[in-house]
């Protein structure tokens, strides 16, 4: 295993269908490698020998079980530092423009079972009315059908939400770098946002932070969201504090164009919910984009989510109800 063989196993697992060496050469080069076809047709013959995936003649290759357990257990020290590497790699290929609202925003992709639509719906109405999320925007689909490049199982319902990550993106094309430093809990006390009470470095995690608090029952959306009491998922990031003036405006035109999850801006040099800052540097959170994924977690329907899983069009998405609706057609 190396990170080449490790990467193609990635892409082939988020493929419910047979996947060839063009396409994955493609998806290949957003994790920084570069490959022709066959250089990619190579390293393929070597995971059909081992049984890690299945070959279909021209058409390509699927992942097996064997394949996937692998790529869970396999050069977890080649998975440390994963999740930031991802974080830059998305923010550089963000597109928005605020200005026409076209381009392309990062989608976390969610599944639940789609015999429990209408308890999913109910619960996540009032979730998508709340400040808790970074749009009210969503893509949906069923299983059969894709989301971006993500196939949804057959059987589930697959709900692309905005994930922070977007952030980064767009305060990088305005000229003002991000530091992501960790992935937390933050207490919600009256409706404010009191401070951080578990937190996970994004520079040291082979895992999303926010996937593992969510597996860990460690949050409580609905309670924030309905008693203004509760645990909702943020994270915290730096900017110098000679952008932070640009930044604020940035923030202030995002939520007027319909793009929140800015929750605070804090003081140059001075700690903020508790937590300190580089020299020089300003924190800033961030609400979690899987928020509304926890909050169906809290209420016992399972799920199944990939953080920061695809780049989509932003103008392809709708609002919470328009989506449903669409969703009735069917």
């Amino acid at each position: 295993m190396n990170k080449t063989v490790l990467a193609i196993l990635e892409i082939l697992d988020k493929y419910s269908d047979i996947v060839g060496s063009r396409e994955i050469s493609r998806r290949l080069k957003i994790h920084g490698i570069d490959l022709t076809e066959r250089a990619v047709r190579y390293h393929l013959k070597i995971l059909d020998a081992h049984g890690y995936t299945e070959v279909f003649g021209k058409e390509g290759r699927r992942i097996m079980d064997k394949g996937r357990q692998e790529l869970k257990h396999a050069m977890i020290s080649q998975k440390v530092g994963f999740v930031i590497s991802r974080i830059e790699t998305l923010s550089y290929l963000t597109t928005l423009n605020l200005d026409t609202m076209a381009g392309k925003v990062i989608l976390n992709i969610s599944c639940f079972p789609e015999k429990r639509l209408n308890e999913v719906l109910k619960i996540l109405k009032p979730i998508f009315s709340s400040p808790y999320l970074m749009s009210d925007k969503i893509a949906i689909a069923r299983g059969g059908e894709s989301i971006g490049d993500v196939s949804i199982p057959h059987g589930k319902i697959g709900v692309g939400t905005v994930c922070s990550v977007t952030i980064n993106g767009m305060f990088l094309k305005a000229g003002i770098p991000v530091t992501s430093r960790f992935g937390g809990v933050v207490e919600i006390s009256d409706g404010r946002l009191l401070r951080f009470i578990s937190l996970v470095s994004y520079e040291g995690s082979s895992l999303d932070p926010h996937d593992i608090f969510i597996r860990s029952k460690m949050t409580d959306v609905l309670g924030a969201v309905k008693k203004r009491n509760g645990k909702i998922l943020a994270s915290f990031r730096e900017i110098p504090v000679v952008c932070m003036d640009e930044a604020k405006k940035l923030a202030k035109r995002m939520e007027e164009r319909g793009i929140g999850g800015i929750l605070l801006i804090g003081s140059p040099n001075k700690p903020l919910l508790e937590m300190p800052v580089a020299i020089d540097r300003a924190g800033m959170v961030i609400v979690g984009g899987l928020n509304p994924i926890s909050a169906l977690e809290e209420s016992g329907i399972p799920t199944e989510s990939t953080a920061m899983s695809t780049l989509y069009k932003y103008a392809g998405m709708k609002g919470f109800r328009d989506a449903v609706k669409e969703l009735d057609k069917y």
